[in-house]
């Protein structure tokens, strides 16, 4: 993965509602959330969570689906994976340690 989308996924997470939001969707897993449901569950206004929404997009880590009349958002686990790999490649010079084991997935990814 290219440094600067990392550093762009990264900046992204660095907000704490948008934070909050990229975790309700990863707990959502692939069935996603509907904005109304996330504003709702989060306690944000609709227009407040549209801007975060859009800043994750753009960031590569949600993606968006018109299904009939609303939008699904769903956390982009291939691009979390990535970033998360990105940042432990290398780790302890090579050797197993404990980042092998976490680094598995969650099954829903």
């Amino acid at each position: 993965m290219e440094e600067s989308l990392v550093i762009k996924a990264l900046a992204a997470l660095a907000q704490p509602i948008r934070l909050q939001v990229f975790r309700a969707l990863v707990v959502a897993g692939p069935r996603g959330m509907t904005p109304s449901t996330m504003a709702e569950g989060l306690g944000i206004s609709s227009s407040a969570l549209s801007f975060h929404l859009k800043e994750l997009t753009n960031a590569g880590l949600v993606t968006q689906e018109r299904a009939s009349r609303n939008l699904i958002y769903r956390a982009a686990f291939d691009r979390m994976d990535a970033v998360l790999r990105y940042l432990t490649d290398n780790c302890c010079q090579g050797e197993a340690c404990a980042v092998d084991a976490a680094a598995s997935s969650c099954g829903t990814c």
